[in-house]
């Protein structure tokens, strides 16, 4: 049997060793540079959610990353027009943007299904898409595919949304018919087809073209929102649920030379920021709607209205005639609501099982 080694011995042996293991990071390794991002939003800082939290995002940021990585908000306009955001971060006029994918429908038929889609999905079944199914991989090919110098994140989660404040109830389809409306995303060509007139107006616009009668109705955001825009000095019907946006993502949009510069870490600090970003917006933003819907009912003079079984059926079916129209038009359009439509199938049965059945308000 061999004979022990002393630990005297052991100890000088040790003493003597060199550790040849090459450094992990810090050492002499040269610190990244600050990244500072000047981001145009497409939402005045001070509406609640929409605006709000990208200024938070922005805090946390800086204070997580110790400086490293910080970001100063534009409200709309300042830097670049709101439905300017995407060619300008493109392009690299700026560094960066905050908005929604629906915003860019025009130039990305796709682009909708990224930000929200009639009848769901909601929040959590959305997020389960995005982040452990195929939504983030077809989000960032989307824009890929037509050559837009972005890098995306999602970067705020929306809670349902009503779906407009009108002069008077609408009762049938035939009340629709000729109807001027500010209108979002995919949800504007349901109304389309059903014989309204649609148009897509930035937060600043609505009221002022709703004073004027430009349009006759409007939808935009959450009651909380809306209060702060000031839609029930002229119209007072609000209707529910929002079909049309049960669930909004907003973007973070990053100048794909820009985000290439950064480092490791600085790219992780800011996919982490906006993951801790869509947690606050959903808590922010469900928090804060009832005292709002109370406090309009009680002293705005708002009658807070529920679709008829029979009009939201119609909206249904619409839709799904929209979809298969897109679907025909846009091959990509066709690529992401076949996955989304084959993941939401899949979670149909958890959701079935899972969840209790909501019943319509009395």
């Amino acid at each position: 049997m061999p004979r022990a080694i002393p630990l005297v011995l052991l100890l000088v042996l040790c003493a003597s060793c060199k550790d040849e293991t090459p450094a992990q990071g810090g050492g002499n390794a040269p610190a990244a540079a600050p990244v500072r991002l000047k981001v145009a939003s497409a939402f005045n800082q001070t509406l609640p959610v929409l605006g709000t939290n990208i200024v938070y995002t922005a805090d946390r940021l800086a204070k997580a990353s110790d400086g490293a990585v910080t970001m100063k908000i534009y409200d709309p306009g300042k830097l670049v027009p709101v439905f300017e955001i995407l060619d300008a971060v493109s392009t690299g006029k700026i560094d960066a943007g905050y908005a929604a994918a629906g915003y860019w429908r025009g130039k990305l038929p796709a682009a909708p299904l990224f930000s929200s889609v009639p009848f769901g999905p909601e929040a959590g079944e959305y997020m389960a898409w995005l982040y452990e199914g195929n939504g983030m991989t077809l989000y960032q090919k989307m824009y890929d595919n037509a050559q837009f110098n972005v890098k995306v994140l999602v970067c705020a989660v929306v809670p349902p949304e009503t779906s407009g404040w009108f002069a008077k109830p609408i009762n049938s389809a035939e009340d629709l018919k000729g109807l001027k409306i500010r209108f979002f995303g995919l949800g504007a060509a349901v109304l389309e087809r059903l014989g309204a007139a649609t148009t897509l107006l930035p937060s600043g616009e609505i009221f002022q073209n709703l004073e004027k009668g430009v349009i006759d109705a409007t939808e935009f955001s959450m009651p909380v929102v809306d209060e702060k825009l000031g839609f029930h000095k002229i119209v007072n019907y609000n209707y529910f649920p929002g079909w049309h946006q049960q669930t909004t993502f907003l973007e973070l949009l990053i100048n794909g030379d820009v985000w290439n510069e950064m480092s490791t870490s600085q790219q992780t600090l800011l996919e982490m920021a906006c993951r801790d970003s869509m947690i606050n917006s959903l808590a922010v933003g469900e928090a804060a709607q009832a005292e709002v819907m109370q406090e309009n009912v009680a002293s705005r003079g708002v009658k807070n209205m529920y679709w008829s079984r029979e009009m939201l059926e119609l909206f249904e079916k619409t839709w799904y005639e929209v979809a298969a129209e897109e679907s025909g038009n846009n091959a990509f359009f066709k690529l992401v609501w076949d996955d989304m439509k084959a993941f939401r199938d899949q979670y149909d049965l958890w959701e079935s099982h899972a969840f209790l059945q909501r019943a319509a308000p009395e």
